[in-house]
C-alpha cells in the first residue's frame, strides 16, 4: 500500500462529489494563502542565506518534506506549488497592517465559505471536523487528483478508490479514520 493512497482514503471517502472537489479546486488554495499570509507575518528572529525565516518559512520546509516523503512525484508538485503561495504570502505581508489583516480575513473566509458550499453538495460535513488532521491533506488530495486527472498515478487512484469503497458511507462519522 502507497503511502499517499494511505493519507488519502479518509479525505476522499469525503469528497466524491464533482461539485464539491471543483469547489476545494478554488476553496483548498485560497484558504492555504490565507493561513501562509498569517503565518508571513511571524518572524523567527533569523535568516539563511539573507532571508528572513518565518513561521510560514518553517512550516512549509516541513510540509514540504511530509509531501515528499508520501511520494516523490506528487510532492514536488506540491512543493512548486506552496513555494508560490509562500513567496505569494511574503509580498502580501511586506504590505503590513491592514492590508494583511483585510486580505487574511477574504481569503480565508471566502474560501470556508466555497468549501461548505461544496460540503452542501456532498451532503456531509468536512473532514477535518472527523479529524483536524485532514486539513494538510487537502492540498496534497487536490495535487493528487491533477496528477490522476493527467492520467498519472493510476496504482495510487486504483488504491484509493477501493480504499474509499470498503470504507463504505462517510456521512455520520461512520467512515474509519486512517
Amino acid at each position: 500500500m502507497s503511502r499517499l493512497a494511505e493519507h488519502m482514503t479518509f479525505y476522499a471517502a469525503y469528497h466524491q462529489d464533482p461539485r464539491n472537489k471543483l469547489t476545494h479546486v478554488f476553496g483548498v488554495p485560497t484558504i492555504v494563502f490565507a493561513i501562509l499570509l498569517a503565518m508571513a507575518c511571524v518572524p523567527l528572529g533569523f535568516s539563511i542565506a539573507g532571508v528572513p525565516v518565518t513561521l510560514a518559512t518553517a512550516f512549509v520546509a516541513v510540509m514540504i518534506a511530509i509531501y515528499l516523503w508520501l511520494d516523490l512525484a506528487v510532492g514536488f508538485a506540491m512543493a512548486l506549488f506552496t513555494v508560490a503561495v509562500l513567496w505569494l504570502a511574503h509580498l502580501v505581508a511586506a504590505q503590513g497592517g491592514a492590508v494583511v489583516w483585510t486580505v487574511f480575513l477574504a481569503t480565508f473566509v471566502g474560501g470556508w465559505i466555497v468549501q461548505l458550499i461544496g460540503h452542501k453538495f456532498e451532503g456531509n460535513k468536512p473532514a477535518l471536523t472527523q479529524n483536524l488532521l485532514q486539513i494538510f491533506v487537502a492540498p496534497l488530495f487536490l495535487t493528487a487528483e491533477l496528477f490522476f486527472a493527467l492520467g498519472l498515478k493510476k496504482d495510487v487512484e486504483a488504491e484509493v478508490e477501493r480504499r474509499v469503497r470498503q470504507m463504505g458511507p462517510a456521512g455520520g462519522g461512520k467512515a474509519a479514520m486512517v
